[in-house]
């Protein structure tokens, strides 16, 4: 591997453990909200909870049918 090439893959690993960290510090936020029911009390659960949530849920699985290849993204 040319010096040229071997720098431009350092760059390219760098950005990947960025954005790497980058996503595991979003799932760890999103991970506490969730253990803390996204701030909302059971008594205070409202339909505007549930579309906010269902709202979440509708992004995130885009995310994961993109990462595992299911949903529109299936092969």
């Amino acid at each position: 591997m040319s010096r040229r090439a071997a720098a431009s893959n350092d760059k390219a690993l760098d950005a990947f453990i960025a954005a790497k960290a980058e996503i595991d510090s979003m799932l760890e936020r999103l991970k506490a909200l969730s253990d803390d029911h996204f701030e909302t009390h059971p008594d205070e659960v409202h339909w505007g909870h549930v579309g906010t949530l269902k709202h979440y849920a509708g992004l995130l699985r885009q995310i994961t049918d993109s990462a595992f290849k299911e949903g529109e993204h299936a092969a």
